[in-house]
């Protein structure tokens, strides 16, 4: 019997405090003005993307695989590559 007068007791300060929690008045929202476009953090990110790869290869390919780092970077490295992963001879 106690719990079913809590509840309607409950109810009535749910609804108090909802009344006090509404704004009176409702101020316009200034739109955000962002510092860097949505575009060009796009381009920032893939920029760093490519970089970040680009590091990558060429400390595996340097540190890792024993060569020169710049060698990860040349387009004949990855055709010698590609050519032995397809099983093409030369």
């Amino acid at each position: 019997m106690a719990t079913e007068e809590k509840n309607p007791d409950k109810k009535q300060l749910r609804k108090q405090h909802k009344e006090k929690k509404k704004p009176k008045e409702k101020r316009a929202k200034q739109p955000r003005r962002r510092i860097l476009p949505i575009w060009l953090r796009i381009i920032i990110v893939l920029l760093l993307i490519i970089i970040a790869l680009s590091v990558g290869l060429m400390i595996g390919y340097g540190v890792v695989g024993e060569g020169d780092p710049l060698d990860a970077l040349k387009w004949s490295t990855w055709q010698q590559i590609i050519d032995v992963v397809i099983g093409e001879s030369g």
